[in-house]
């Protein structure tokens, strides 16, 4: 199964799923589920924006072209 980079990338950086998810202020659920997701949600970019420090555009860029071409 093919994994989203960005998320793996993500949850290495924070040590494990369950501690991307603590910092982000959802399920280690939810963060399995957007790993294995091509794209995550507005609010999950969001979310997890806050909890990587990768901005919501990178995340998101169709829903965030100004920021994502600014980057």
């Amino acid at each position: 199964m093919k994994y989203n980079p960005l998320m793996v990338a993500a949850i290495e950086s924070a040590g494990s799923e369950a501690k991307l998810a603590e910092k982000a202020g959802c399920s280690q659920v939810a963060i399995n589920k957007a790993k294995k997701a091509k794209k995550v949600s507005a609010e999950m970019a969001i979310k997890l924006e806050k909890a990587s420090g990768i901005p919501r555009s990178v995340w998101r860029s169709d829903l965030w072209p100004e920021q994502a071409r600014a980057l």
